[in-house]
């Protein structure tokens, strides 16, 4: 078996937005070099003055050097029936990848990663960047950060890893369904898999032990795997080495821990991504006969809508929800678009304001019951839902709508109040993102499977959903 022993410069971290500016082949046998391999490749683009600050390549340089597309086939035709083979080995192959199909060329080889072997290998290393294993082994590195030096460098590293393989790692790396070519280089096999498949919050933490992102899922395992297949982000794939876990027991307390969490540590992937901002309301307004009426509305500047959401399907499930719930008529919300009396009349679902049976004064009742049940800020909202493990559930209490504190109990525990709750509930510091969150979960919900009032669990049991 035959090894393509590749290093690039580029002028930038991620593929998509960057290019190649030089390159570096060494074709191994497995046991020692056998072909070499370099250029200098103009990337179409200007080289920043830090990258040629590290690589020392500048824009000079590269102004007669050949276009990718130029060295595309001669390059393809070097790495054909090869193992693909360097230290981080996304990083390279990405951007060879992109470069190839963007001249019409289809790159499919497979790959092996010595961050990954030398951690199998060279179990214990403080670290395994290219400097710091080379130094462990005694590997001298001459031109650092230049391909070819890089490359060679690697080289060697690959054969000692070979020469020091005793229990066949590289041949169980290749395997088809090793299952490990999507993982970041410093993440093992065993930490993967010790990931658990339920829902709750995940960090990822760099070298220094810093939380550079978090998340949520519904199951971590298949969550964390995500963010390294298909298009994934390779600055977030180099930067990750550790990555840690808290079981939420249900997507809803995940959603509010992720954004309690976001809030308190703010880390630097995280900052990156685009907020979701609140851009649809429900809004009332009187009509000329005196109804009260909803309507949902992109949030109009000057009018604040009773209550606000992320997306329009949010806002319209909760009018819907709410109208079924205190028996409104779905023509004067809006849901309905008729000349005549709503579609709901005729099979008794509606009173008949639409059709001028139910007066303002009592239709209007129920009306202004709905908003009072929006608007009771004072009051207190615990909802339960799924715990970590089948015997225990999740206590998650709101205070004006906003998340004030959580916990997780004992499914038989008998609580009847909030007292009996205090030695489980844990208080957190309000977050507005929560209020959208808890919107969100209500609109799924009927509206009469919740209860908003200051005595907030009376004589009844936490064995119902809502209390």
């Amino acid at each position: 078996m035959r090894y393509a022993i590749v290093d690039i410069e580029t002028t930038g971290g991620v593929s998509q937005n960057g290019g190649i500016t030089e390159v570096a082949v060494i074709i191994h046998d497995g046991t020692q070099i056998t072909d070499t391999y370099q250029t200098l490749i103009n990337p179409g683009r200007a080289i920043p003055g830090f990258i040629t600050g590290l690589t020392g390549i500048s824009n000079e340089m590269v102004e007669g050097a050949p276009f990718f597309h130029e060295i595309a086939e001669d390059l393809l035709l070097l790495l054909k029936d090869k193992v693909f083979v360097a230290h981080n080995v996304n990083f390279d192959f990405n951007f060879l990848h992109l470069e190839f199909q963007n001249v019409g060329l289809n790159f499919t080889v497979p790959k092996l990663c010595t961050v990954k072997l030398s951690r199998k290998i060279f179990p214990g290393v403080r670290s395994y960047s290219l400097g710091s294993i080379c130094s462990y082994l005694g590997i001298q590195i001459t031109d650092r950060h230049r391909a070819y030096g890089d490359a060679l460098a690697t080289a060697h590293l690959f054969t000692l890893i070979c020469e020091r393989d005793q229990d066949h790692v590289v041949h169980k790396s290749l395997h088809k369904n090793s299952g490990e070519t999507f993982l970041p280089p410093h993440i093992s096999k065993e930490k993967y898999d010790a990931l658990p498949k339920k829902p709750g919050i995940y960090y990822f933490y760099d070298k220094n032990n810093q939380v550079i992102y978090v998340g949520k899922a519904i199951n971590i395992q298949s969550r964390f795997k995500g963010h390294f297949t298909g298009k994934n982000k390779t600055d977030l794939k180099t930067d990750i080495y550790d990555v840690s876990y808290e079981l939420a027991g249900s997507e809803f307390l995940a959603l509010l821990l992720e954004a309690l969490e976001i809030k308190r540590l703010w880390p630097k992937y995280n900052r990156s991504q685009k907020v979701k901002s609140v851009s649809w309301g429900v809004y009332q307004y009187e009509d000329g006969q005196g109804y009260i009426r909803f309507q949902v509305s992109k949030l109009l500047k000057g009018h604040k809508p009773l209550v606000s959401f992320v997306s329009h399907a949010e806002a319209w499930s909760y009018l819907l929800a709410g109208v079924a719930s205190f028996n409104l008529c779905p023509k004067l919300s809006g849901i309905q678009k008729t000349p005549r009396a709503c579609y709901d009349h005729p099979i008794g679902r509606c009173q008949g304001a639409c059709a001028g049976e139910e007066s303002s004064v009592l239709y209007n009742l129920k009306a202004k019951n709905w908003i009072d049940s929006i608007f009771n800020n004072s009051g207190q909202l615990l909802i339960k839902e799924e715990g970590r493990h089948p015997q225990e559930k999740a206590a998650i209490l709101f205070e004006g709508g906003i998340l004030k504190a959580y916990g997780f109990i004992d499914s038989q525990a008998d609580i009847h109040n909030l007292e009996d709750l205090s030695g489980y509930l844990k208080s957190v510091k309000p977050v507005n993102e929560t209020h959208h969150i808890l919107q969100s979960f209500l609109s799924r919900k009927k509206m009469d499977m919740v209860l908003v009032k200051e005595n907030l669990l009376g004589d009844t049991p936490l064995d119902q959903n809502y209390c």
